[in-house]
């Protein structure tokens, strides 16, 4: 890790698996794209992202299942927590990403969400109850499909 000032840590159920990240995150944000959801059972996924020289695995082995070209999905080989997304960026300049599920973390508190990601893959029945920008993709320079959640439980 670059900046060896932890920010946070976390790990899985049976605690066989741990990590420490170090520095801000890339971004913060809810997906609700069908493999995330798939990947963990639930019905919208939060993430906080690291650059991969900012993430630093402590304690045991994470199991990656390769979920789709270029994309590797780590969970525990023991417990079976799902704990990341991991892949090459969007942006060239951040190069590799280690997406961390939210609730991996020891305190997720410490990392707020500022976006939902997938939106228009979203399940029709769910929402979430804030006023963040909701993109229909990856693309924070994308416009905006809608703040805030629909107005009658549908999609908009």
């Amino acid at each position: 890790m670059d900046d060896k000032t932890t920010v946070a840590t976390g790990g899985c159920l049976c605690g066989a698996v741990r990590y420490e990240v170090s520095g801000e995150p890339v971004w913060v944000g809810h997906c609700h794209c069908g493999t995330c959801r798939r990947h963990t059972g639930a019905p919208v996924v939060t993430f906080v992202c690291f650059k991969a020289d900012q993430v630093a695995f402590t304690k045991g082995e994470r199991r990656i299942y390769n979920s789709s070209p270029g994309v590797g999905r780590a969970f525990c080989g023991n417990c079976g927590t799902p704990m990341t997304w991991e892949g090459e960026s969007n942006l060239p300049e951040r190069g590799k990403i280690l997406e961390f599920y939210i609730s991996t973390l020891d305190d997720p508190n410490a990392f707020v969400p500022t976006n939902h990601l997938f939106y228009g893959e979203r399940i029709a029945w769910f929402d979430v109850a804030d006023n963040l920008r909701r993109y229909h993709g990856f693309d924070f320079n994308s416009d905006v499909d809608r703040r805030g959640p629909t107005q009658d439980g549908l999609p908009g």
